[in-house]
């Protein structure tokens, strides 16, 4: 709309507009003149509702570096990528959710806190509401003599023993499935492996369905279904989401995502997949950290 639509107020108020203020605006919704969204608002009133000083607000117009975002907590949700990422992780936890349910499992929710450790690597994070600032005040493990040992007894802690960050819901699915049947749990993990690689994180969130009386058949046959009909959702629903994706950060991302929405998964035995890769090391064993793979190895 032309400017003299638009109230004096509004016309002073857009004089004070600055990245990151929060405004109140009424008008239209059209078709947009510009080519990076379908529509946009032509305002005929508008209002600051707070306001943000330009020069010491960090988000600047211009892509920033998702290290610099990691120490924004409280702002990178507003750029495009993080808002992107949490669209989709919305969509694709909700799809988690409904193919179970439509496959007639149950959601267990299985504790975050526990004295298991559930994988058996140990690598897990400790849950104390002990003084570990001062090492002094620490109870000390006696044996049955009474003699000190060189451990802290945690049965005078909260929980009256040893007790950490949950690995895996494994162990609560499995048994809840011997009494249900067919479950499933979908929730916060933590790790604690020092690793700084890209497919190791100290939190995320995991799904383990566990089902009574199957075979290695039907567990696959699960999990294809489950990646195919929540990686389809995503596709169909956050289009927009994954094409800003595959321009700015993976190019051949879509592909990828329709190929294994439509291909059937190629399944080979133990046997066979060592097989192959004794064949792929062979061509160049100096490119393999651990060359020597046989039958059973770890």
């Amino acid at each position: 709309l032309p400017f003299e639509n638009v109230d004096e107020e509004t016309l002073k108020e857009i004089e004070n507009l600055t990245t990151g203020c929060s405004v109140n605006a009424v008008g239209q919704i059209v078709k947009s003149q510009g080519g990076k969204q379908s529509v946009e608002l032509s305002a005929t009133s508008l209002r600051i509702v707070g306001t943000c000083p330009s020069d010491t607000y960090p988000l600047a117009k211009k892509r920033h570096s998702l290290e610099y975002l990691r120490t924004l907590a409280h702002l990178r949700p507003r750029t495009n990528t993080l808002a992107a990422v949490s669209r989709v992780r919305s969509k694709l936890a909700g799809s988690i959710h409904a193919f179970f349910q439509n496959e007639g499992f149950s959601y267990v929710q299985t504790p975050l806190i526990t004295a298991s450790d559930c994988e058996g690597a140990g690598e897990m994070f400790r849950v104390t509401t002990l003084d570990i600032d001062d090492v002094d005040t620490l109870p000390r493990a006696k044996d049955d003599d009474g003699k000190p040992l060189g451990g802290v007894d945690y049965a005078e802690d909260f929980f009256g023993k040893a007790a950490f960050l949950t690995v895996s819901g494994q162990l609560g699915g499995e048994t809840h499935a011997c009494a249900l049947g067919d479950v499933y749990t979908f929730g916060p993990t933590f790790r604690a492996e020092n690793s700084q690689t890209a497919r190791h994180l100290a939190e995320f969130w995991m799904v383990e369905p566990e089902m009574a009386f199957a075979d290695l058949t039907s567990a696959m046959d699960n999990a294809e279904n489950m990646l195919k009909d929540v990686v389809g959702v995503a596709l169909k629903e956050c289009d927009e989401d994954l094409t800003f994706f595959s321009k700015f950060f993976d190019k051949g991302l879509k592909d990828r995502l329709e190929k294994l929405v439509s291909t059937p998964f190629v399944r080979v035995s133990y046997r066979e997949a060592i097989g192959y890769l004794q064949e792929e090391i062979a061509k160049d064993p100096s490119k393999w950290q651990f060359p020597e793979v046989e039958f059973g190895t770890d």
